[in-house]
């Protein structure tokens, strides 16, 4: 019995470890080489029209319902939720760093999909200058 408790301890133990490994890989090869822990990711998408044009599209097809047509959490998913889905032209929003917002929009938050793999990072930052937007 002792031996199956040890066994089951390290399983979970290097599992967790494991999983906690692979997530830091993830998000640190979107920080610039040098010391990560040090600097902050930059969007490397200007936002400018063609940018924002993108954005709203990508919105319009992967945010929209739940976010709402102009960030305030009115999609029509949203009453479904058991979190709020933000009010993006909030001004608690608009001060998150651009790295939060594209680190959000890619591994998801609480009942947010994430989107890794299924947006490419170029398009996720169009989003972020999508929300931008939306201030108040």
């Amino acid at each position: 019995m002792k031996c199956f408790k040890l066994r089951t301890f390290l399983a979970v133990f290097v599992l967790i470890n494991f999983e906690f490994g692979l997530m830091s890989l993830s998000v640190s090869r979107y920080i610039p080489s040098g010391n990560r822990s040090q600097q902050a990711i930059k969007n490397p998408v200007k936002a400018d029209a063609k940018s924002i044009a993108a954005g709203r599209e990508l919105w319009k097809k992967n945010c929209s319902f739940c976010h709402g047509d102009t960030g305030l959490g009115d999609g029509v998913k949203s009453r479904t939720l058991k979190v709020f889905p933000g009010n993006f032209s909030s001004n608690a929003y608009q001060s998150l760093n651009e790295e939060k917002i594209f680190s959000r929009i890619k591994f998801g938050l609480e009942e947010m999909p994430k989107f890794d793999g299924k947006i490419a990072d170029k398009d996720i930052w169009h989003l972020v200058n999508y929300t931008r937007t939306f201030k108040q």
